[in-house]
């Protein structure tokens, strides 16, 4: 199993009224998209109706890639300029 340093943020979460808000990134978003089309979405931004199950795989699937791109971020110092 590969391991991660993580640097910042992964997701986030907030609870409404009638949804559960999922905030990722616009990147991981696309990377997603046909299985997100059957959900109101922002930029960045995804609704999950609590009329219906959460999709616990597609969420799991969504922060490993979260993982990843942070994982990269630590992989590749910035460099500074003069």
């Amino acid at each position: 199993m590969p391991t991660f340093t993580l640097s910042g943020n992964l997701v986030y979460f907030a609870g409404f009224r009638n949804h559960v808000g999922f905030y990722g990134t616009p990147k991981g978003n696309a990377a997603f998209q046909n299985e997100l089309s059957a959900y109101k979405q922002g930029k960045g931004s995804i609704q999950f109706p609590l009329t219906q199950p959460m999709p616990l795989d597609l969420i799991a699937r969504m922060v490993t890639l979260r993982v990843e791109e942070n994982g990269d971020k630590v992989a590749k110092p910035k460099t500074r300029k003069p």
